[in-house]
């Protein structure tokens, strides 16, 4: 009789074996996982400042700011500085401060630190350029008062630059 017990326990163990097979029956599939990374930009920009101008030292005033650009990897950027709110005549050329009167002090905003290059709005021209890094990037604005400014009125004087970021 034990050996019909232990036969039985054996058969049932095979049956709940094979029963337990057959209700996990298994299917698969597969699927994709997408994303396009697209070419993005953002800019940001340091205020210049000269501080205080002494115009009868007849001396060339200089200081910097920065404009930063963060740009994903690979993307090509050019940076453009417009004339400024108070330009003589709309272009790089003249750019102005003014201050709460009607009084101007001359002033030029360049992309290198020997203030030879004038940093304006024509794309190709007078632009700075860059690829991007994935990381913020700090580019220089250089800034020059240039001497020869002795009847300035004296006051407080500013301008307001607008920066385009193409990309």
């Amino acid at each position: 009789m034990g050996a019909i017990k232990k036969l039985a326990f054996a058969t049932g163990c095979l049956c709940a074996t094979l029963a337990s097979s057959q209700l996990f029956a298994q299917a698969t599939t597969t699927f994709n996982v997408t994303a396009t990374v697209i070419d993005s930009c953002d800019v940001s920009a340091n205020n210049l400042a000269f501080g205080n101008v002494e115009p009868v030292n007849n001396l060339n005033i200089d200081a910097a700011g920065s404009v930063t650009v963060t740009c994903s990897l690979g993307t090509s950027y050019s940076v453009l500085l417009d004339d400024g709110a108070n330009s003589s005549d709309g272009t790089v050329s003249t750019r102005r401060m003014k201050d709460a009167g009607t009084n101007y002090l001359s002033y030029q905003l360049y992309s290198d630190t020997l203030r030879t290059s004038v940093w304006g709005e024509t794309a190709a021209t007078n632009d700075v350029t860059g690829i991007g890094t994935g990381l913020g990037v700090p580019i220089l604005v250089y800034g020059r008062i240039p001497s020869g400014q002795q009847a300035t009125q004296t006051g407080s004087y500013t301008d307001t630059i607008n920066v385009t970021l193409n990309f």
